[in-house]
């Protein structure tokens, strides 16, 4: 498997052609000033020593070497192997609130880190925690999207996570229930299998019915639990980075507030546990309920380290370079008498 650290580096690839138009176009310009003097074939032995070729020569090795460089720097990868093995585990969906008060302080000090950050720390600690389990990724407000499909390439869940923002669902609001029902959803359909739905959220729900979502999780066997960031006194929402805080249509600041109450009843009728997102031992505890859960067998895809090939093309470009600053623009002396081209222009 043949990868590149920074993809996106390879866009600088399209400037090549660039270079090589604007070559073309300088050559014409320098033969149309050349014309205004004489004719070409009049000129030509008027410069014994100018090449014809090696312009053109010299600006493909530098090409060359500029490819190199810019592979050199995207970081090529060799050797990867993807290599599957079966483990024992349960699957795990994760539904992370993403609404705006989820920007918020975590904390009752204002300038504290936000709800949102804290979740996202707790979350990157729990997955290194999941081991052999099967994990998906879904974010809620107003309504529910799937981030990440359930799976155990832990690597893509912690990309994926941190690439969440507020910004990501285009609908206002706290709908838990149906975040719980699409997580319900998500899962694989092995019957067998034992599951679980972790909830992360500031508890205010406006959109919809979370109690009910819940309990229909549970009677498939469903445990729900539930991590609560906030804090009970209230929070401020801050919009953008001027000091201001969102307001309602009459213009005073909004507060948003831990609604413990709701996440103890979501966690109650889960048959899972509530833990305070502000506790040190949030993620231990969380583990911990999910080990009461049995596991099963199922497949897990591991993935070998890849070599860096970044090397080769440093040296290729190293080589090409050398031979650019030692090709002359001009003819050498003990090759001016050899005619390359004579069987091709007899």
């Amino acid at each position: 498997m043949f990868s590149f650290a920074n993809p996106h580096l390879l866009y600088l690839l399209f400037l090549l052609p660039v270079v090589a138009g604007l070559y073309i176009i300088a050559r014409i310009a320098r033969r149309r000033k050349l014309m205004r003097y004489g004719r070409i074939a009049t000129l030509t032995p008027l410069m014994p020593d100018a090449s014809r070729y090696k312009p053109g020569i010299k600006l493909v090795l530098q090409l060359i070497a500029i490819a190199a460089l810019v592979i050199v720097l995207a970081r090529p990868r060799a050797g990867a192997k993807e290599e599957v093995s079966e483990v024992q585990g349960i699957e795990v969906m994760i539904c992370l609130d993403v609404s705006n008060s989820m920007l918020a302080s975590s904390t009752d000090d204002p300038r504290g880190v936000s709800r949102l950050q804290r979740a996202k720390l707790v979350l990157e600690k729990l997955i290194d925690k999941l081991d052999n389990d099967k994990v998906g990724l879904i974010v809620f407000a107003g309504d529910a999207y799937t981030q990440l499909p359930i799976t155990s390439d832990f690597v893509s869940a912690k990309m994926f996570l941190n690439s969440i923002s507020t910004e990501m669902v285009p609908t206002q609001g706290t709908a838990i229930g149906a975040a719980i029902q699409m997580a319900m959803n998500s899962f694989t359909p092995d019957e067998d299998m034992q599951r679980a739905i972790i909830v992360i959220t500031d508890g205010e729900n406006f959109e919809d019915d979370p109690l009910a979502a819940t309990q229909e999780a549970a009677k498939r066997g469903i445990q729900v639990d539930v991590i609560g960031l906030g804090s009970t006194k209230g929070a401020l929402i801050p919009i953008g980075r001027n000091g201001q805080y969102l307001k309602d249509d009459s213009g005073n600041p909004v507060t948003t507030r831990l609604d413990e109450t709701m996440a103890r009843k979501i966690a109650e009728e889960g048959d899972g546990i509530y833990v305070s997102g502000a506790a040190s031992t949030v993620v231990n505890d969380v583990d911990e309920q999910l080990k009461t859960l049995a596991t099963s067998s199922l497949e897990k895809i591991n993935y070998t380290a890849s070599a860096e090939q970044f090397p080769v093309f440093a040296w290729i470009a190293l080589a090409f370079l050398i031979l650019d600053i030692f090709m002359l623009d001009r003819k050498v002396g003990w090759l001016k008498k050899i005619n390359f081209f004579s069987k091709f222009m007899s």
